[in-house]
């Protein structure tokens, strides 16, 4: 097994690789910047090196000093976490060239899916339903017919895009030429890519996603879905697994492609496919390859630990179950809690004066912060991750509603009412919710 592992990242994902690496006898080097010299992921390590200052581009997306510090720290793998480096194809190659070993996918898999065309076209080949699209927007004539045969709206998204950059809906056709412009231009200053495909815009989807798990063996299973549709602004808020309104004969039918068009690749490590569900049919989005924040709620549900699974499939060891041994129990919900104004959604930064996280049965917390500790404002705004779990859906949103309650962070503005909101509503109590529910609090 890995002997020490350099997790190059930050928060409650570090801790939760931190954990899994302790748990697997495995040393840790945390990386940090100035303004997380303090911070529980550095507190917790073996061992810890400053990359930088304070600004992400400095630090936790600084490539040469994290490499630096793998190489004074002897290390032999990387975790990425997710966000930040998690799907940087040239990290990725950085990191095999040094002879260390990147947790997570090789980086050709990296750059084939993170390009959603390449990715739509992969999924494609393997029966996997896609949102009709377009990929080359160059003629406009082209890109009309189109529009007149799918109908408006239509969506422009980038194509190395994510969190809703370069992303734009057009209702009118007099807009069209001025609308791709809008969206390329954001695509550049987001991804330094300015490539940018149209699809038909499904209006009232629910955002499914199937978690998968590959080793080098060939082997792939997949750990159910989770739905994810309680958003704002392409950011995910809520999830929870499994899907209350997919039959067996669904999950099974999307689990099978998913399995199909992952082993068309030779793909090793964990990853999601992304899709947009309504009228009771799929429609691709992309794939993530990388652990997802909302990973907890799979883990509750299926008692399998993705944080060792991936580590243990990075080192080459095959998958230790099949597809038969997974067995899907209960329900979990988690909630992202934010550094923001419940209301105004303006992050919150600054010093926490009183901290007091829920407990008891079904309930966990994914945290890295404490009493006393700053939340930096360079950063995502995520402080915590809530996750109930119950013997079913409703027995899992009184768990929630009674954790939300418990939960006491003061000194900076949170989600939590936001949350409360949410979780006592009659849409979401009944599970009649899309990806528009997020508007009614705009």
């Amino acid at each position: 097994m890995f002997k020490k592992i350099l997790i190059a990242n930050r928060g409650e994902i570090a801790l939760r690789i931190l954990r899994a690496c302790r748990e697997l006898n495995i040393k840790t080097v945390a990386i940090h910047s100035d303004a997380d010299e303090s911070a529980m992921h550095v507190k917790m390590s073996d061992e810890s090196v400053c990359v930088g200052p304070a600004a992400a581009q400095l630090s936790y997306l600084n490539i040469p000093a994290i490499i630096t510090a793998a190489t004074i720290t002897d290390v032999d793998a990387i975790h990425p976490g997710y966000g930040f480096l998690s799907e940087n194809k040239r990290f990725a190659e950085i990191i095999e060239e040094h002879q260390i070993k990147f947790i997570g996918p090789k980086s050709t898999h990296i750059a084939l899916m993170g390009d959603k065309i390449k990715a739509k076209e992969v999924m494609n080949e393997n029966g996997v339903p896609t949102v009709p699209g377009l990929n080359d927007l160059k003629d406009v004539s082209k890109v009309k017919k189109f529009i007149e045969d799918v109908g408006l709206p239509v969506i422009i998204k980038a194509a190395s895009g994510g969190g809703g950059k370069g992303m734009r809906i057009l209702n009118n056709i007099q807009n069209l030429e001025k609308t791709i412009e809008s969206a390329k231009i954001e695509s550049k200053k987001a991804f330094n890519d300015d490539t940018v495909y149209i699809e038909k815009y499904l209006a009232n989807p629910k955002h499914i996603e199937i978690q998968i798990l590959a080793d080098a063996a060939g082997n792939i299973v997949t750990l159910g879905e989770r739905d994810c549709s309680i958003q704002r602004k392409h950011q995910k808020l809520i999830e929870e697994c499994p899907s209350n309104i997919l039959t067996q004969d669904q999950r099974n039918e999307i689990s099978d492609l998913c399995i199909k068009a992952i082993k068309s690749i030779g793909y090793e490590g964990v990853g999601t496919l992304e899709f947009l569900y309504e009228n009771n049919k799929f429609y691709f989005m992309e794939m993530n390859t990388r652990l997802q924040v909302e990973h907890p709620v799979t883990e509750m549900v299926t008692q399998i630990d993705l944080v060792k699974e991936q580590i243990l499939a990075a080192f080459g060891k095959s998958i230790s179950f099949n597809q038969n041994d997974i067995n899907m129990k209960g329900h979990s919900i988690e909630c992202r809690i934010n550094a923001e104004h419940p209301e105004t959604f303006i992050p919150s930064p600054g010093k926490v004066n009183q901290y007091h996280q829920p407990g008891g049965l079904g309930v966990r917390v994914d945290s890295a912060i404490y009493p006393g500790c700053t939340v930096p404002p360079h950063y995502d705004s995520l402080i915590a991750k809530l996750i109930t779990f119950g013997d079913n859906r409703e027995d899992c949103i009184k768990k929630m509603k009674r954790a939300l309650e418990e939960y006491v962070i003061l000194g900076i503005d949170t989600n939590i009412q936001l949350h409360q909101k949410i979780i006592q509503s009659e849409d979401f109590i009944s599970g009649n919710y899309n990806l528009n529910y997020m508007s009614r609090f705009d």
